[in-house]
């Protein structure tokens, strides 16, 4: 597996690997990962699943979404798993994938120290929490990377009508770094930030930070599988990605982990099936 990288040599990184295997046909496929499933383990669990059922290997780098698709925009790599629809549709619309594909989502939460100086905790709308924390003047910490979870905070904000600036809003220099690193420092700072609920997860005993808004429908975040074109690339290896693709959105194979990822270790799943094979097997 590709460990995540600062940016200035991710695209080298998996240029390199590329290059490396070039000539050893089809049984490898190369994935731009949006971070958080990285982090929360699942992509992992996927590609040796997949790999011991098919014999296909699977390799990823994790890095945002808006970093994913810039590597994808360079040929490094067959498959992209991200999470911003506009950027997704861009990606499609641009030529350099096929199709958005749908495959899993989890959700995102408002987070903050527990005395919540805010005032926000168990409102229902995303927006209005963001509304209070803004007119209060507290410390909100954002990604400000242009990855999913970026533009998703990014969204937000603009329902609300606001546009986030003042020193009670803070972009974490190392943001590109993912939502792991970014939910560390808002710890560290005592303040807010929107992150998935996968990520609060697997951190919440090293945190003191609390889920205070959550349940949302705006705070919905889909994950989409999207084949890098062999149009734009002849060497993507478009068959062995689009194997992979079709073993992931299986009601049986890779449904079913997303399933039941992190229900054992946290109580409730991480994660949700949402491909269309799903849906039309739950009569959806």
């Amino acid at each position: 597996m590709l460990r995540r990288l600062t940016k200035s040599f991710v695209c080298l990184i998996v240029a390199l690997l590329y290059a490396a295997v070039a000539q050893a046909g089809d049984g490898l496929v190369l994935m731009a990962s949006t971070i958080g499933p990285v982090d929360a383990g699942i992509v992992q669990v996927l590609e040796d699943a997949f790999e011991k059922e098919s014999g296909i290997r699977v390799r990823h780098v994790g890095a945002g979404t808006g970093e994913a698709l810039k590597i994808a925009k360079q040929g490094s790599v067959d498959l992209v798993l991200v999470h911003a629809k506009s950027l997704e549709e861009k990606f499609v619309q641009e030529g350099f994938g096929t199709e958005r594909i749908p495959f899993m989502y989890n959700d995102y939460v408002i987070v903050g120290p527990a005395e919540d100086p805010a005032g926000i905790k168990g409102m229902k709308s995303a927006t209005e929490a963001l509304k209070k924390i803004a007119e209060k003047g507290v410390t909100f910490i954002s990604r400000g990377d242009k990855s999913g979870t970026h533009v998703a905070e990014t969204e937000l904000w603009a329902k609300t009508g606001i546009k986030p600036a003042g020193a009670w809003y803070t972009v974490y220099e190392k943001g590109s770094e993912g939502n792991a690193a970014t939910l560390k420092y808002t710890d560290t700072k005592a303040a807010y930030t929107v992150i998935d609920r996968a990520t609060y997860l697997s951190l919440k005993d090293s945190v003191k930070l609390a889920v205070l808004v959550e349940n949302d429908e705006a705070l919905l975040n889909f994950i989409s599988l999207i084949p890098v074109s062999q149009k734009k690339f002849a060497n993507a290896n478009y068959d062995d990605a689009m194997t992979f693709v079709k073993w992931l959105t299986a009601p049986d194979k890779g449904q079913q982990i997303v399933q039941g990822f992190g229900k054992e270790k946290y109580g409730a799943p991480m994660f949700f099936p949402n491909s269309d094979q799903w849906k039309a097997a739950q009569g959806k």
